[in-house]
Parts: C-alpha cells; sequence; structure tokens
C-alpha cells in the first residue's frame, strides 16, 4: 500500500498542479467561458486513465502464462524508464511549469475550443497514463490486487485534497523538496519493479538465468511472514532474486540515484582581466 500510495500521491500531484495552474490562469485573467472545454479535456484524460489501466487488468488475463510474463515485463521495463524519465523532467522543469502551461493555454484559447480540450488533455492525460501503467506494474510485482490499488487511490485522493488546498492559498510547501525526496524514493520503488520485470521475461524465456540464483534467504525472510510481505509491497524485495536481477537492480538504483541527488556543480566564475593600458609607451 505505501510504495502505491506514493505513486499516487507523487503522480497526482503532478496533475493536480496542471490543474491548478490552468484553472486558476482561466479564472484570474477572468476568462470563465473556457473553464467548460479545459474540465472537457481534464475527464476525458482521467477516463482514458482509468480505460488504458483496465485494459492492462483484463486484456492481460486472457493470454496464455508465458504471454502474460512476457508483457508483464515488457510494460515494467516500460513504465520504470517513463517514471525516470519523469522525475529528472520534473525537477528540471517545475520552477517553469507555470509559465510554460500558461503560454500554451494562451495559444490555445486563440486558436478555438478544441485546441482548448486538447490542450488540457494532453497535459492531464500523458500524467494519467504513466500513473496507470506504473500502477498496474507495482501490483503484478507484488502480487496482491487489493491493497495495492486501494494506496494508490488514497494516494491519488491525497493529491486531489492537496490541490484543492494549494488552488485556494492554504497550503505553502517546498514543492523543489518535495518533488526530490518523492523522486529519489520512487527510483527506489523503480528500481524493484525493473528486478520484477526482468523476472518475468526470464520465466516467459527471453531472458536467461532464470534458476541461476544470487542468494536464498527464504527461511530468514519467508515471503509469507509480515516483513517479508512488507519488503515486497514497499521495495519489491526478493529473498531468491536471479544474479541477472541483481545486477539490473543494482546497475539502475547506483547511478540513477546517484544522478538524481546530486547538486549541480557551481559555474566558475568569469576571470576579470585588468584593463590593458591604451596609451603610448612610456618614456
Amino acid at each position: 500500500m505505501f510504495a502505491n500510495y506514493l505513486i499516487g500521491l507523487r503522480e497526482g500531484l503532478e496533475a493536480s498542479l496542471i490543474v491548478c495552474i490552468l484553472i486558476a490562469y482561466l479564472v484570474k485573467t477572468d476568462r470563465r467561458d473556457r473553464l467548460l472545454p479545459v474540465w472537457t479535456g481534464i475527464t476525458a484524460a482521467v477516463l482514458l486513465s482509468m480505460a488504458f489501466g483496465a485494459i492492462l487488468q483484463y486484456g492481460s488475463a486472457q493470454l496464455s502464462f508465458e504471454a502474460q510474463e512476457a508483457l508483464g515485463g515488457t510494460l515494467s521495463i516500460i513504465a520504470v524508464g517513463l517514471v525516470t524519465w519523469m522525475v529528472f523532467w520534473m525537477r528540471r522543469t517545475a520552477r517553469y511549469l507555470k509559465a510554460e502551461l500558461q503560454g500554451r493555454l494562451d495559444q490555445a484559447i486563440a486558436l478555438g475550443t478544441v485546441a482548448l480540450v486538447t490542450t488540457a488533455f494532453l497535459a492531464v492525460g500523458r500524467e494519467g497514463l504513466e500513473t496507470a501503467l506504473f500502477i498496474w506494474s507495482a501490483v503484478q510485482a507484488t502480487g496482491d490486487g487489493v491493497r495495492p490499488l486501494i494506496g494508490a487511490a488514497l494516494g491519488l485522493l491525497t493529491a486531489v485534497v492537496l490541490g484543492w488546498l494549494f488552488y485556494r492559498g492554504a497550503l505553502r510547501i517546498n514543492l523543489a523538496r518535495f518533488f526530490t525526496w518523492t523522486g529519489a524514493l520512487l527510483v527506489i520503488v523503480a528500481a524493484g519493479v525493473l528486478a520484477y520485470g526482468v523476472h518475468d521475461l526470464q520465466e516467459a524465456g527471453w531472458l536467461p538465468g532464470l534458476h541461476n540464483l544470487a542468494f536464498d534467504i527464504s527461511s530468514t525472510i519467508p515471503k509469507d511472514s509480515w516483513y517479508g510481505t512488507l519488503l515486497k509491497g514497499i521495495l519489491n524485495f526478493q529473498p531468491d532474486p536471479t544474479v541477472l536481477q541483481v545486477i539490473v537492480w543494482v546497475c539502475y538504483l547506483v547511478p540513477v540515484l546517484y544522478l538524481f541527488l546530486r547538486r549541480p556543480s557551481p559555474k566558475p566564475a568569469a576571470v576579470v582581466r585588468p584593463a590593458e593600458h591604451r596609451g603610448g609607451p612610456r618614456s
């Protein structure tokens, strides 16, 4: 529940901030007549995201075991790639997000209603599709179809409440710090999803080494114990991973977490050279 709550909160808050910026800009510029197309685009994006999640869940259930494992592994790797790109993009562009969205909104208003609906749909739909895919991958990794969905729903609900409070001006937090810490936790969750995706592809026969275990501590941390379930749910921890899973987990987590958390090096100050003597030679 915690890992999926984090996913729902992190992704949902991004979408909530986008909605708040769009709505607040239209209200402040006295263009309330344009609110309906924006809400239409937002509603369509939410419905598409829910339909996408349902297709993933019920469509994959009709496949054979090997096909399910291949699909789950492939989509898990795609989800990790999308989430990794998202956390870096959000950290880089968070301070310019408001101005960028307002500029797009002005252009859409000038083009007409269809452009306005499309702008709102694309702005929220991207976040929704990423969220649906990553939550589905996380649910498949834990093997529990109820508690992860409850956690994700609670995270999304929290994000909606926070977005409303932001809009009302009742809440002010350091968004840069918030997205940094939640992004780091999300990278750790993504590393576990990536390792799970690799294991799925091994079970599908797409990757070798299914029976080549790196270690097996199932007797120390049983999978059905409360602490084993807790580690599985939060970190996608597996007490008997394959060698390839461990290699992929380390090769992803260490460099990505380092690049995400490191501070950009300060630019060297320009060297100011003394002005050259422009007069003639001294006698």
